[in-house]
């Protein structure tokens, strides 16, 4: 057991489903020559009102100014979930992403999509917001924003923002997993009671995407002997503060279960430890949420994952550090791959 010590239409959509499992991912492996350790930061759920937005650029500055990471990822969440999903705003953050020096990988999040159909948020269709996210942080397919670095992406079935790599054996895999049940919640602010047909054609569109690309992902790892695979979500599958909910009622969770059922699947079968980085509930903490007498077997309807190692990201008012991640040399392998501390932010 591995244990850490320290604007698709629904026809459209439906068309593409059936193409899934044969369209290739398209650009190459980013995989390391180099035996040397490297870094990784990761942040997410930030900036969060005002005076975190006028901190950003200072935040980044942090991340700039640490010149080991390899690269960074924002899993997730560039605003709070009560503030406008405008046009401006996703073009202000494009523009501070594009002052990152580090290649960086971006999940969108629930505040700057799902939620945007509430009456603060500006009463959007989230599926338009959506589309407005991938023009503008997913432009150029394959690259990541910042410094340049190849990935894999799923372009192909129009979501760009799926993307996974390889650096030195070890398997990345940033997934577009989405707060409020998976998107699976009543647009309330559009006067919705009930999920409409198009939402939910786009969650189980992009549901079996993910599905597709988890799968992807360790048949690749499998394939190169790969020490660990990594998956990113902003989604907190596990949030400890809806676990009372769950637990009386399953069904809130409803729309993760098939995600969870194949990360269940796939860690079990990988003969190396699996990580899942996630931001969404704002509170760092490392854990196994699917080690066996976890509550969240009995709510997922799942066998035990003890190899599936959880961290989650500081968010929101807690979101003062980002979490820098070292991945030892090619000779470590199980627990010692990957380590991980928070540093703190200057300001």
């Amino acid at each position: 057991m591995f244990v850490k010590t320290m604007k698709i239409t629904t026809a459209a959509a439906a068309l593409a489903f059936g193409l899934l499992a044969s369209q290739p991912a398209v650009a190459a492996d980013n995989t390391s020559d180099s035996q040397q350790a490297f870094t990784f930061g990761v942040i997410g759920d930030i900036p969060y009102g005002e005076a975190e937005i006028a901190k950003f650029p200072s935040r980044i500055q942090d991340l700039n100014e640490d010149k080991d990471l390899k690269f960074v990822a924002h899993v997730g969440d560039i605003k709070n979930g009560s503030t406008v999903c405008s046009d401006g705003y996703f073009s202000y953050i494009r523009t501070q992403f594009d002052t990152f020096t580090h290649p960086l990988v971006f999940t969108p999040g629930d505040n700057e999509s799902v939620d945007c159909h509430r009456t603060n948020n500006g009463a959007y269709n989230p599926l338009e917001r959506l589309d407005k996210l991938r023009e503008i942080f997913f432009n150029e397919p394959g690259k990541t924003l910042g410094a340049t670095m190849p990935v894999k992406t799923q372009e192909n079935l129009g979501l760009p923002e799926n993307v996974r790599f390889t650096e030195n054996r070890v398997a990345f895999s940033v997934l577009n997993i989405q707060g409020s049940n998976n998107s699976a919640m009543p647009w309330t602010g559009l006067g919705k009671t009930a999920a409409t047909p198009e939402q939910l054609a786009e969650v189980a569109y992009r549901t079996g995407a993910v599905v597709a690309q988890v799968r992807e992902t360790f048949a690749d790892a499998e394939r190169r002997n790969d020490r660990a695979v990594v998956l990113m979500t902003q989604a907190d599958m596990f949030d400890p503060s809806l676990l009372a909910a769950a637990s009386a009622n399953p069904a809130t969770m409803s729309g993760f279960r098939e995600i969870v059922q194949t990360i269940v699947e796939e860690t079990n079968g990988f003969d190396a430890p699996v990580y899942l980085i996630n931001g969404d509930s704002h509170v760092f903490a490392e854990n196994q949420p699917l080690a066996e007498g976890s509550p969240w077997l009995d709510i997922y309807g799942q066998p035990a994952a003890d190899d599936l190692q959880r961290i989650t990201v500081d968010g929101s008012n807690n979101a003062t550090n980002y979490v820098r991640f070292t991945v030892a040399g090619n000779n470590a392998k199980g627990t010692e791959v990957l380590s991980w501390e928070t540093v703190p932010f200057s300001q």
